[in-house]
């Protein structure tokens, strides 16, 4: 689960990361009484999406003024934001930050991840701060430093003092930096985030380390132990197709092709999209529904799968061991009869009855496109969404 820069941001504040003071606002006149309030000369009005590369796209912007920032905040708030990260289609800013503003002497990047090869996490940091980490990592991967910590040990002075002065740090801005990484760590751990990224991380020429921009994102598995990090969701940042599936314990993300794709397994669903781009083709979605899914959930996925407009075709990826392969079949041929599948259906089933779950396909009467194995159902599917046989 994402959250937006503000709400990260007061996470980090409560567990005293040192941020930049700010507020957010969803109109104008909220932007001006935040700047208002916060006093000083400088601000800035930040846009708040779930996506990174916003300066770039011009919802960042350095007010000098409060007329300044009524002028930002007009053009910022209501505009479709296109990044990177967006896709082409952007995203309507709805919130802003408006923050204090900072005498920066330096940018760096901070980030924890989970390295599940090794069961461990990776604190990484680099003097390379403001610009996209992977880029940074393919072009100059010797200026991003690691530390490895051990979940039993905890954070380690050494683990801080390899970061800082790996990106140049010594003396008071040191000492803060291996508190503030230090901090950032406990935050990572104690909220169940899947990454904390700060970028940039910045130094002040008063000597201060302050985090200018912030991401958190969190384990969804984890949710359960943490309701107030629940409550930080922000539904106009998910499409209705990923609200009305995470309310059937169905795991869906929107993408931008036209195959629907109805798996079972993160992995398995993973290596199908996979292979549909191998063979020329492009997934709408990823669509998980789990091991333990019913005839009942299988209905529903197909008609989150069916609310996509841009779905040509649809590919049915099932390997039967819980999730067996007639219930599979069962639901396919529930959802098409009472939703009207018109698209085509190409189906792969293997493992867990899966002579039954085939024969009752054959019987339904329906159009369905028999597969072989996965590259064949992608051959297959890829062909179907063209408008081939």
């Amino acid at each position: 689960m994402n959250v937006h820069e503000y709400q990260a941001k007061e996470l980090m504040r409560k567990q005293g990361i040192s941020v930049l003071r700010g507020g957010v606002a969803t109109t104008v006149n909220e932007a001006v009484k935040v700047a208002e309030g916060l006093g000083g000369k400088v601000w800035v009005v930040k846009a708040q999406i779930h996506a990174g590369g916003r300066g770039k796209g011009g919802g960042v912007k350095v007010a000098k003024s409060l007329d300044e920032v009524k002028k930002y905040a007009t053009e910022i708030l209501g505009m479709q934001l296109v990044t990177h990260q967006t896709g082409p289609e952007g995203k309507k800013v709805l919130k802003v930050l408006v923050e204090e503003g900072c005498d920066i002497d330096k940018e760096y990047y901070v980030g924890v991840v989970l390295d599940r090869s090794i069961g461990k996490f990776v604190m990484m940091a680099s003097s390379e701060g403001g610009v996209e980490i992977e880029t940074v990592a393919h072009e100059r991967p010797e200026k991003i430093i690691k530390a490895i910590i051990d979940p039993a040990a905890g954070f380690t002075a050494a683990a801080g003092r390899k970061l800082g002065y790996g990106i140049g740090l010594d003396g008071e801005p040191l000492k803060k930096a291996i508190k503030f990484f230090e901090g950032l760590y406990n935050l990572y751990v104690s909220k169940d985030c899947s990454i904390a990224e700060i970028n940039p991380l910045v130094t002040t020429k008063s000597g201060d380390v302050i985090a200018l921009d912030a991401k958190l994102n969190f384990d969804e598995n984890a949710l359960f132990r943490h309701p107030d990090i629940a409550e930080l969701r922000d539904p106009t940042e998910e499409s209705a197709q990923e609200l009305e599936a995470g309310k059937y314990g169905l795991s869906y993300i929107s993408l931008d092709g036209n195959i629907g794709c109805l798996v079972n397994g993160a992995g398995l669903a993973m290596g199908t999209l996979d292979i549909i781009k191998l063979k020329g083709g492009n997934p709408a979605n990823f669509l998980d529904v789990g091991g333990g899914a019913s005839k009942e959930t299988v209905e529903k996925a197909f008609s989150i799968i069916l609310q996509d407009t841009n779905v040509k075709a649809i590919l049915v990826n099932i390997f039967g061991g819980i999730m067996k392969c007639d219930i599979i079949a069962d639901g396919v041929i529930a959802a098409a009869k009472s939703l009207g599948v018109k698209v085509p259906l190409v189906v792969r089933l293997e493992g867990t009855n899966v002579a039954l779950g085939k024969k009752m396909l054959n019987e339904s009467g329906l159009k369905i496109i028999a597969a072989d194995d996965l590259a064949d159902a992608a051959e297959k599917v890829v062909v179907a969404a063209k408008g081939g046989n």
